[in-house]
């Protein structure tokens, strides 16, 4: 590896870790929102996603660029093909907690009403699985990585409890749809981030070892 090409795979490792520390905020701020039902705060992680669109494409282009220039091979081609998938992810990950921010308005007006499912539960749990996910990438951990790729079924089981609860509810209390709408839309944007969390520790696992466990489900 030239010293030039090690300057190129330094500055991209640099670019993917500051745009999974901006997901990572952006999604710990959208939690904040929509739990304190706070459209202000909403408004401000609507907003920041524009930054992290412009980040991402900034990272793709790097990528592209180094490809190119470059031509790697064996384990650098696999880096860069890892981060241009992660970045993809991270970038969803910030369209996912923008519209849980946008979840917050339609909420606001319920702001003294029970949640009927765990969502506490679930916001956490989505926010440990972006946080290990990302941790796994910037130390190259492949076993925080399965830890990560384990823990999706109990993300999948949240969402499977809250949907069965939210249809009880709406049968029991029709005239209350419009609160449990948005809340099952937060359920599952949730599951969603734990499904793109998941894939970028499929991938991190992908870049140290070269090996692909997508749909063996993180074994």
């Amino acid at each position: 590896m030239t010293q030039h090409f090690q300057k190129e795979i330094e500055k991209l490792k640099k670019k993917i870790l500051h745009l999974s520390a901006m997901v990572e905020e952006s999604l710990t701020l959208a939690v904040k929102a929509v739990t304190n039902r706070d459209p202000a705060l909403a408004r401000q992680i609507i907003d920041f996603d524009n930054e992290i669109d412009e980040m991402e494409v900034d990272v793709e282009e790097e990528c592209l660029k180094t490809l190119a220039l470059h031509q790697p091979v064996a384990i650098d081609l696999r880096f860069i093909i890892a981060v241009l998938k992660i970045n993809n992810d991270l970038e969803r990950i910030g369209d996912l907690a923008s519209n849980i921010a946008e979840r917050t308005t339609d909420l606001v007006q319920w702001k003294n009403r029970d949640v009927p499912f765990d969502l506490p539960a679930m916001l956490a749990h989505s926010v440990t699985m972006v946080k290990k996910s990302t941790d796994a990438l910037i130390s190259m951990d492949p076993a925080l990585a399965r830890e990560v790729c384990a823990s999706d079924d109990y993300m999948d089981e949240l969402h499977r409890l809250a949907f069965k609860t939210v249809q009880e509810e709406i049968k029991n209390k029709p005239e209350m749809v419009e609160y449990y709408i948005p809340l099952l839309s937060v359920s599952r944007v949730l599951e969603r981030i734990a499904d793109h969390a998941t894939n970028i520790a499929e991938d991190v696992i992908y870049m140290v070892e070269g090996q692909i466990i997508r749909h063996r489900g993180g074994e």
